[in-house]
């Protein structure tokens, strides 16, 4: 049976835009592409992520993705660290899932990272960040789902490893490295494959 061709939509912030990567196409959402075409799956990729967005901004960025097949939203940190309201942000980005599983795609989130594992976070003020985090993380995760998404279970993984791993950073200190890009692909990767092969097979 020979399989139509998907499209990939990359929204959100710098991370989803691929801040930080040495190459374009160490970032996700290229990644994401090589990988799908190594398991047979034809894929055209739609950049829209703005780094420095947080989540009020991804009204636009779904309006101009359209129809994709398959959606990836990266966002979170942004309204963390300009301390938008949890609750704000979460219904913001449950907005943006509604809106493009009405349009008929797949949606994967990855939520707010653990801001607490970036480096220059001082260490007395770790613990508080943390909280805040996953009190975000939470409410996304419920926003999400309520509108229709799946949230990349991946966060504390990730966590422990950029944590553990200062070359995963930048040099900015604050973005993914090409190779904190290639682990979270990485991880994303088993989510990203089992909604891209039964969209191909529909």
């Amino acid at each position: 049976m020979e399989h139509r061709r998907l499209t990939l939509a990359v929204l959100g912030d710098s991370i989803a835009f691929g801040t930080g990567a040495t190459h374009p196409g160490d970032a996700l959402g290229p990644r994401l592409v090589r990988v799908l075409a190594d398991a047979g799956i034809d894929c055209e990729l739609a950049v829209h992520a703005v780094p420095g967005a947080v989540s009020a901004d991804l009204d636009a960025q779904v309006r101009r993705a359209g129809s994709p097949d398959l959606a990836l939203v990266v966002i979170g940190a942004n309204d963390l660290s300009r301390l938008v309201p949890p609750s704000s942000a979460a219904a913001q980005l449950g907005t943006a899932v509604r809106r493009l599983r009405e349009r008929g795609a797949d949606v994967l989130v990855v939520p707010a990272p653990d801001m607490s594992s970036i480096p220059w976070v001082p260490q007395q003020f770790r613990a508080l960040v943390r909280v805040a985090s996953d009190e975000l993380h939470r409410r996304q995760t419920a926003a999400v789902q309520a509108a229709g998404g799946v949230v990349a279970p991946i966060a504390g993984e990730l966590a422990s490893r950029f944590s553990a791993q200062p070359t995963l950073f930048g040099t900015d200190r604050f973005h993914p490295s090409s190779s904190g890009y290639a682990l979270i692909a990485e991880a994303l990767t088993p989510i990203v494959l089992s909604i891209a092969r039964t969209r191909a097979a529909a």
